[in-house]
């Protein structure tokens, strides 16, 4: 899918690569991750310019943000299990909620770069339980500028090595909503403990 993702850039530029974020933060899986350092890389081989790619870019994914959001507010929670149930995210819609429960604007932000898998599950959920639109707008936006810009900066530094550093990134990301979904899990399963040996 990378190398097709790419070919609609290079045959439209820059517009392709804005309505392609705007699909993937929307909720339809792509692998951004890989696009952005290969688009990094190409930025630091002089084929695009630095600046516009990370100007479109941020404004493509804070589009897509703002329109799962969308989809969440005024389709309501019937409208996210229907999507959900057919881009195969049941589970994570549930873990996004538990996410943003207890992250806020926070989590958030560190959705869209840190713990990318829940971003657009994020979008959904913040939209469907009225989470106010100007503050999702402003966290979404800080986030999604230091998602560009960190992947677009590492295929830039590390140009020649743009898929070992994807692989890394890749894994080490996961490894990060395993332990952001399991932690609480770990937290809550100690009080029971504690409290069960109070209790003898």
């Amino acid at each position: 899918m990378s190398d097709w993702l790419m070919g609609l850039i290079a045959i439209y530029g820059l517009p392709a690569l804005f309505i392609i974020l705007v699909a993937a933060q929307a909720g339809v899986p792509m692998p951004m991750t890989l696009l952005l350092i290969i688009i990094g890389s190409l930025t630091e081989q002089g084929q695009l310019q630095l600046w516009q790619v990370l100007l479109m870019g941020t404004a493509g994914a804070v589009a897509g943000d703002l329109l799962g959001y969308s989809i969440g507010r005024w389709g309501g929670r019937k409208v996210v299990k229907k999507f959900a149930a057919k881009l195969g995210g049941e589970d994570t819609i549930e873990k996004a909620k538990k996410f943003n429960r207890k992250w806020g604007s926070v989590g958030i932000f560190f959705s869209r770069w840190l713990v990318t898998p829940l971003g657009p599950w994020m979008n959904l959920t913040s939209g469907a339980t009225d989470f106010p639109w100007g503050t999702f707008a402003l966290w979404v936006l800080l986030g999604e500028a230091v998602w560009i810009s960190l992947y677009v900066t590492i295929g830039r530094i590390f140009s020649d090595q743009v898929e070992y550093i994807s692989n890394v990134l890749g894994n080490l990301t996961w490894v990060i909503f395993g332990l952001a979904v399991a932690g609480p899990l770990i937290w809550n399963l100690r009080g029971l403990l504690k409290t069960n040996n109070s209790e003898d």
